[in-house]
């Protein structure tokens, strides 16, 4: 079963027996964001078309921040954009982008401990982001075989960007929503959680 089967956080706290709770766990931290990347976006929201399908969003926005952030935690993450995978039969398919741990053996490895799926969805279609997204947390969580750890997600239009964690059982949902236009804040945000997953792979 895909994780695009799953339509709603619901569903998959149904079928996976997971606790869902509101609250805010995100503690945004600064990040210095490159006048160059700042003109670049600019550009894209005026100019650009960025809007018109989810494969567009990931390549003119979700990407372009999310590398700003991985550049600084390169030496021991790598940013994978639709790669495969697999769990079992009903935990499979390809998140838009996951952050995993750099294997020893280079850059062609895709290797665990996973820790980030970030999810894209058009207009504002953030039920079904979730689900897809919360399935897709449960995979890396059982791949990864460290309950304890936290698995964090991401679901984003573009414009605006939602934020979970799971542990164990239990999966978080941000109660703040960050949004493009307050850059400084969503960087913040997003830094915070590669801060996290570098101090649990430490």
């Amino acid at each position: 079963m895909p994780f695009s089967s799953y339509k709603s956080i619901s569903a998959v706290a149904k079928e996976f027996q997971i606790k869902v709770i509101r609250d805010n766990f995100i503690i945004e931290t600064e990040f210095a964001i490159n006048n160059g990347f700042r003109e670049e976006l600019e550009l894209i929201l005026n100019e650009g078309v960025f809007d018109n399908s989810e494969i567009a969003l990931c390549e003119t926005i979700i990407f372009p921040v999310l590398k700003e952030v991985w550049k600084v935690y390169r030496s021991k993450f790598l940013l994978w954009s639709h790669q495969t995978l697999i769990h079992d039969e009903k935990l499979s398919g390809v998140p838009d982008y996951i952050l995993a741990k750099r294997s020893p053996l280079g850059t062609v490895v895709f290797d665990k401990p996973y820790f980030v799926l970030v999810e894209a969805k058009k207009e504002s279609d953030f039920s079904e982001g979730w689900g897809q997204c919360l399935a897709e947390m449960i995979a890396v969580q059982r791949i990864n075989e460290e309950p304890e750890q936290s698995i964090f997600g991401i679901v984003s239009n573009g414009v605006m960007w939602q934020f979970g964690k799971l542990i164990e059982d239990t999966f978080t949902q941000n109660k703040l929503f960050y949004t493009i236009q307050e850059l400084e804040r969503l960087f913040g945000a997003v830094n915070y959680v590669f801060q996290q997953c570098d101090l649990q792979l430490n």
